[in-house]
């Protein structure tokens, strides 16, 4: 029987690219976005070309949504093996200029998002009656302070803790949980994430990416399928023996 896998936040960029991979690797995907558009254009793309998906609006700060989302998953693609909590958000947060609003922000979507995830994850396990990978997107970030970044910093490190807390919580249930920590990867998101930072420096744009980049020991910024893979093996079999696993994908900044 095919293997199901929900993405969130697979509208574009990391997310895309994952979900594109999955179908590669024989899922039916469900392609979760805010985005209502472009959730439905990848999954579009996807059976053009032969796969199954589905496309789902879903804002994963709101914990209905996210259970709506998963719900139809199941009974669209029959069935329910995989979530990839992917969907988040990275503004520019120099500490003084931090608010409750973007606190607020940052979190629900990040962190609660992945609650939210995990919790759905659970209920459709239990509904086919087996057990699941649950994947979830950390970051570079969450292993070392990124400056200008205090908040989406925090945000992944909490889900660090997240991740080894529910892998320990859910064994018994034959649930792995696991996350994926990306460097600089070339996405809409990166963009503005340099922007931001260039911006508040009063440099011209790309200061931001010069400036993390030169961490980077391989030298090159991350494609999303560089990403994509790490899932896949995240998704796949041959992870079956991994849990509370936090996997730097980034190049070798982290080490460097």
């Amino acid at each position: 029987m095919q293997k199901v896998a929900l993405v969130t936040g697979s509208g574009q960029g990391i997310g895309k690219a994952i979900a594109l991979r999955l179908v590669k690797d024989g899922f039916a995907v469900a392609i979760a976005d805010y985005n209502d558009e472009t959730a439905r254009a990848v999954a579009d793309e996807i059976i053009r070309n032969g796969g199954k998906a589905v496309a789902v609006k879903v804002d994963v700060s709101d914990r209905e949504q996210v259970f709506a989302a998963v719900e139809k998953a199941r009974t669209a693609l029959g069935g329910f093996n995989v979530i990839v909590n992917n969907a988040g958000i990275a503004p520019s947060t120099p500490i003084e200029s931090i608010t409750p609003e973007i606190v607020d922000k940052v979190y629900n979507i990040n962190v609660k998002g992945v609650i939210w995830g995990i919790q759905a994850a659970i209920d459709a396990f239990r509904k086919e009656g087996h057990g699941g990978k649950i994947i979830n997107a950390c970051s570079q970030a969450g292993h070392t302070g990124n400056p200008e970044l205090a908040v989406y910093s925090s945000s992944k490190f909490a889900v660090r803790g997240l991740t080894q807390t529910a892998a320990r919580d859910l064994a018994p249930l034959g649930i792995t949980v696991n996350a994926y920590c990306p460097g600089i990867v070339k996405t809409p998101m990166w963009a503005e994430i340099d922007r931001q930072v260039s911006e508040a420096a009063g440099k011209p744009l790309g200061y931001g990416t010069e400036t993390f980049a030169k961490r980077i020991t391989l030298g090159r910024l991350s494609e999303p399928e560089d990403v994509a893979a790490c899932v896949s093996y995240l998704a796949g079999p041959d992870s079956d023996y991994m849990t509370g696993q936090s996997l730097l994908i980034d190049g070798g900044m982290v080490f460097n």
